[in-house]
């Protein structure tokens, strides 16, 4: 398991670093599918295993500009009662629940994801037809 866990907080590491993502996105699945803990015990072990990544990763941010202190504050702030009622729910919960749902969000944020980078490239595709056009337009003209 030691292995398995070194692995883990690498991998999950760096993808923290990148995409400013963890606990949930990738502590979650990893402890659960490689490590073999229940969704409940994954969740709580994330939910400690991110306190490091979260203050190494928000002061390199910060170091670089890019950390809104006041909407970090509040964001954080209100997210403390949230948890707190988001640990009663899923105590509450079968644990087959748990993860399907957790499934599903993971599929949602996925898609959204995915159907952002795709408007994204397809503006980005229009506009350089609309410049390249615009540049035969000029041409013609001169």
């Amino acid at each position: 398991m030691i292995i398995e866990a070194v692995a883990i907080g690498l991998f999950a590491g760096v993808i923290a670093g990148m995409f400013g993502v963890g606990g949930g996105v990738l502590f979650v699945p990893a402890l659960v599918l490689i490590v073999g803990l229940g969704q409940l015990t994954a969740e709580g072990t994330s939910l400690l295993a991110m306190v490091p990544v979260g203050i190494i990763g928000a002061w390199s941010q910060h170091r670089r500009g890019f950390l809104k202190v006041k909407e970090a504050g509040l964001i954080g702030g209100l997210s403390l009662v949230g948890v707190v009622i988001g640990v009663l729910l899923a105590n509450h919960l079968p644990e087959v629940v748990l993860q399907r749902v957790f499934g599903v969000f993971l599929l949602l944020v996925a898609s959204q994801l995915l159907l952002r980078a795709i408007r994204e490239r397809r503006a980005r595709l229009a506009g350089l037809a609309s410049n390249a056009a615009s540049d035969d337009d000029f041409e013609r003209e001169s």
